[in-house]
């Protein structure tokens, strides 16, 4: 491990050796050029206006360091040509210097101005001089950097025309100058054609790239911008939905609260007087010694109270414990007809006492799927109405359509009927008492109790009912799968 490690050591030391003295040096130069892109860049400034400053004043400085290094060349060369034609040869790259010097100064206005200006002008000056340095190209670089660089169309107008015009002047109409260098250094004349086509193809390839990084970016923004937008749509569409559930809720509760009133105003009024009417019979009984005769009498009364107070106290119950299992339903297999049975055996003595024939057409072996309690509430209440509002010698027939998918359980009586106003008033949930036709008291309750067991079991109650020609009330179970 020792004799490998120590030609490591050797080779990490000499490579760190030579970047202090290769690398390193390069820093300076890559700050210099830095600083130069940056000129007259300030944090005030957009980004895409900044990226383009950077571009201009990289152009410039290329323009300068070139502009400068051709006029040096030709003098250090000798050449027959008088030293007046390189001093004008040079007098575009002191532009780029002004340039340059306008952007330090923060004045880009200034500065787009005298380059799409001075710099044509200047170039036009050194070809009527008579000198034809082969710079005629850099005409359509002007053009092309001002469609890119100004922002109105009258400017760019204005630099493409005055470009073009120059170029073909100087390089269709004048197409001989006194002093030519392909005739004094063809190579130098190469060079510099060479380095015009180089330097409008450079320009060509920032353009692009800053385009594409321009609309790199604005694509990236725009797909950041649908994210949000979606983002918020969601949200959106979910303050919609909690919104609507709080509309619904309100809309329950206040429900609710107009059903705990009237249950409040039932407690308060309808459950007291049969229990006023028992009081009132035990205390005459105690206090005037009344006899068997007029007991028996008064029992009757008393018990028609007892039976309704029973009906709502089993009601107000079925009720309150709706309201605290809100959601639980717990549906199972259920014999029809023995459901049936019970309840009609439970309301058989009350319907015989009012003088009501009870028929029970309940056919045997028919199943269902529900909440047992929960439609055994529903008989029982629809069976009660059905006795209250029949007549004496009347009839009730209760019994099941049968059907492919479900069963049809009915209530049908010959009583009083109703009127379209009232079937209207028990759709809207308008829940109203009438008098029976003992004079039998109600509360509405057990019609809203039904209704509201059949929704939770995916039912609903039907109604068909004429004036005088009696009621049917039915409503849809479910067969077992």
């Amino acid at each position: 491990m020792e004799i490998t490690a120590q030609p490591l050591l050797q080779q990490k030391e000499e490579r760190s050796r030579f970047q202090r003295r290769f690398v390193l040096p390069q820093k300076p130069l890559q700050t210099v050029f830095g600083l130069i892109q940056s000129l007259g860049i300030s944090p005030s400034m957009e980004e895409y206006d900044q990226r383009k400053l950077r571009i201009f004043n990289k152009v410039n400085f290329f323009q300068l360091i070139i502009g400068l290094l051709f006029p040096l060349t030709g003098l250090l060369l000798r050449t027959s040509l008088p030293p007046s034609a390189w001093v004008i040869a040079s007098l575009p790259a002191l532009v780029s210097l002004l340039v340059l010097f306008l952007n330090h100064e923060k004045r880009q206005e200034m500065a787009l101005l005298a380059y799409f200006i001075l710099y044509p002008f200047f170039t036009c000056v050194v070809y009527l001089y008579g000198f034809n340095p082969g710079i005629s190209l850099s005409f359509i670089l002007f053009g092309i950097l001002s469609v890119f660089f100004l922002n109105s169309i009258e400017s760019i107008i204005l630099s493409l025309s005055f470009s073009m015009v120059s170029y073909f002047l100087l390089a269709v109409v004048i197409r001989h100058q006194p002093y030519e260098l392909r005739e004094v250094s063809n190579g130098l004349y190469l060079l510099n054609q060479a380095l015009s086509l180089i330097f409008i193809f450079y320009g060509l390839f920032l353009i692009k790239k800053e385009n594409s990084i321009y609309q790199g970016r604005i694509l990236s923004k725009n797909s950041i911008l649908e994210e949000k937008n979606t983002h918020i749509q969601k949200q959106s569409r979910k303050l919609e939905e909690s919104a609507e559930l709080l509309k619904q809720q309100a809309t329950q509760l206040a429900e609710l609260n107009s059903v705990k009133t009237k249950l409040f105003s039932i407690i308060s009024h309808d459950l007291k007087a049969p229990m006023y009417a028992m009081r009132n019979l035990f205390k005459e009984a105690h206090e005037h010694h009344l006899s068997a005769e007029e007991l028996r009498k008064n029992i009757p009364d008393v018990l028609n109270d007892m039976n309704y107070a029973v009906g709502l106290m089993e009601n107000l119950l079925q009720w309150a414990k709706a309201q605290m299992q809100a959601h639980t339903v717990n549906p199972e297999v259920v014999d029809i007809e023995d459901s049936i049975n019970e309840v009609y055996q439970a309301l058989l003595l009350p319907a015989r006492n009012k003088g009501v024939i009870l028929l029970n057409d309940a056919p045997p072996k028919v199943y269902g799927y529900c909440d047992k309690d929960m439609m055994n509430l529903v008989l029982r209440n629809l069976l009660s109405n059905a006795i209250k509002f029949t007549p004496e010698k009347g009839k009730i027939c209760i019994g099941v359509h049968e059907h492919p998918s479900f069963l049809e359980i009915y209530v049908q009586d010959s009583g009083m009927g109703m009127s379209h106003e009232a079937l209207m008033r028990i759709r809207n949930n308008d829940y109203f008492t009438t008098k029976g036709t003992a004079s039998e008291s109600g509360t509405g309750l057990g019609l809203m109790l039904c209704k509201e067991f059949l929704v939770r079991n995916g039912g609903q109650l039907y109604i068909e009912s004429e004036p005088g020609e009696g009621s049917t009330f039915s409503f849809s179970v479910p067969k077992p799968e």
